[in-house]
């Protein structure tokens, strides 16, 4: 009598390829396409010259900043009809060939036009919550910080948990100047929403529960 091994009853199973030939190759992604794919998803995807970049899903700690971050804006520019803020999940168009996901974006209320149901074309301030490994950190701080002075939106604050810092970046000329590096301790502020400040030390508290 013959017995069957594991190795014969579950033959290894390949990769879906008949599935993954269904989509463009890298670097051939129309905006169409990519605009397809994350209507009918709910992945984090980020669309760059025709590659897409998929994003790594987030952890408690850094929803919990995001949700902090959110909250404070939203409730500083709301009540004085100052603009509309968005967290996670809102399309920005930088320039005609980028796609970004930005943590935290903001539009001011005379910038509204810009605003449509599937993108923002650009927008006034936008957030990023820095993740720990090294592809997110040099999208973050490098790539990213290029392509939103490239789109002239006029500012950019690097939420960066690892080293409990927010930089507040203001776009001069066409380039991002630093308007300061904050640490615990201290208030991060903004040079497009005056009066509007950050209490550094309570955002990165808000994750020590995650």
């Amino acid at each position: 009598m013959s017995v069957s091994t594991s190795t014969d009853a579950n033959p290894p199973r390949e990769p879906a390829w008949d599935i993954a030939r269904l989509f463009p190759d890298q670097g051939t992604w129309s905006i169409d396409d990519y605009l397809e794919l994350t209507n009918s998803s709910n992945q984090r995807v980020e669309f760059d010259d025709g590659n897409i970049e998929v994003l790594a899903m987030p952890t408690e700690a850094h929803e919990l900043i995001i949700r902090f971050l959110f909250l404070a804006m939203y409730n500083f520019a709301t009540p004085k009809q100052l603009g509309e803020a968005f967290f996670s999940g809102i399309r920005v168009r930088n320039l005609n060939t980028k796609y970004r996901i930005p943590d935290i974006v903001f539009m001011l209320t005379e910038n509204r036009h810009r605003r449509t149901n599937d993108f923002w074309d650009g927008a006034d301030l936008v957030m990023e919550v820095v993740s720990p490994d090294a592809e997110s950190r040099t999208r973050d701080l490098v790539k990213k910080k290029q392509e939103y002075a490239a789109a002239s939106i006029p500012e950019y604050w690097i939420v960066d948990p690892r080293n409990s810092q927010v930089t507040v970046l203001t776009l001069q000329n066409g380039d991002y100047v630093e308007h300061g590096t904050f640490q615990t301790g201290e208030h991060a502020t903004s040079v497009l929403l005056q009066e509007f400040s950050i209490d550094v030390s309570a955002v990165f508290a808000a994750a020590k529960d995650a």
